[in-house]
């Protein structure tokens, strides 16, 4: 499972109205379809658990769990449904058609180095459309368990494709990924990527998903974008008091241990404001 890029990623926030309810009902005049307007957005200012690394029994008072695509959803509550919709998880690379796998002029595949995914190749509208059939089969098991909405990582991969790869393609398939999502009454985040923020619109975004906001002044960056539709996640202590200090009467947050492990290990962290 894809763990979370704490440098290297940013998330953006849009300027909705803070009036956007918890239960807001995605608007058919963001997407311009009335066929898209029955996703639920993740209620806002809520108390929110990281899981990625692993599912566990919530704490106490949780609204709002982001769990991997794998695991089933915690009962009752608001569940995010994470997906590495832009790279590779490592030792799936075998289940990708090889020419689905971004490859150098050299024929090399171009890795992430920092997680050890390869990326996957989105240059022409027939291969963006090929990764979304597969990416949206996972959609699909996400409505089908119970997920509410879907956080699809990676968006920012062009930033490690070795400029092979465009911030215009980033957005066109992840407009196919939005579109299926709605489609399924599921509503989609943005994740990280603060520079594509005030595009959420045309993409199809209804909230955002932003590791270090705090860590790195951007949180405002996304409540331009996304009113108070942001989930923030903290890495450090320093990042959290950011965060807790500016926000912490607003916006959705919580610090996590990078490594986002489960109760017990050695390394577990899990704080609020």
């Amino acid at each position: 499972m894809s763990k979370p890029r704490s440098v290297i990623r940013r998330v953006l926030l849009a300027s909705l109205a803070s009036a956007l309810a918890a239960t807001a009902v995605y608007s058919a005049l963001d997407l311009g379809s009335e066929a898209e307007a029955a996703a639920t957005l993740p209620p806002t200012h809520a108390k929110f658990d990281y899981q990625i690394g692993g599912a566990y029994t919530p704490p106490s008072g949780v609204q709002v769990v982001t769990r991997d695509r794998t695991a089933a959803p915690a009962a009752g509550l608001y569940n995010i449904c994470y997906v590495n919709a832009f790279q590779v998880q490592p030792g799936e690379q075998g289940s990708w058609a090889s020419d689905l796998l971004l490859r150098d002029a050299q024929g090399n595949l171009v890795i992430d180095e920092d997680w050890g995914e390869p990326l996957l190749d989105l240059r022409t509208a027939d291969k963006r459309t090929r990764v979304a059939a597969k990416v949206n089969g996972w959609i699909d098991q996400c409505a089908s368990k119970g997920y509410k909405a879907i956080e699809p990582d990676n968006y920012d991969s062009y930033e490690r494709s070795k400029n092979l790869l465009t911030k215009a393609q980033a957005k066109a398939y992840l407009t196919l990924l939005a579109t299926h999502a709605h489609s399924k009454n599921l509503a989609i985040a943005q994740k990280n990527t603060v520079e594509l923020a005030a595009d959420r619109q045309s993409v199809g975004l209804d909230f955002a998903v932003a590791e270090e906001c705090g860590q790195y002044d951007e949180c405002g960056d996304y409540v331009d974008h996304f009113g108070n539709n942001v989930i923030v996640i903290e890495y450090t202590d320093a990042g959290r008091q950011k965060a807790c200090s500016g926000f912490g009467s607003t916006l959705t947050i919580v610090q996590r241990d990078v490594d986002v492990s489960t109760p017990g290990s050695a390394g577990y962290v899990r704080k609020t404001c």
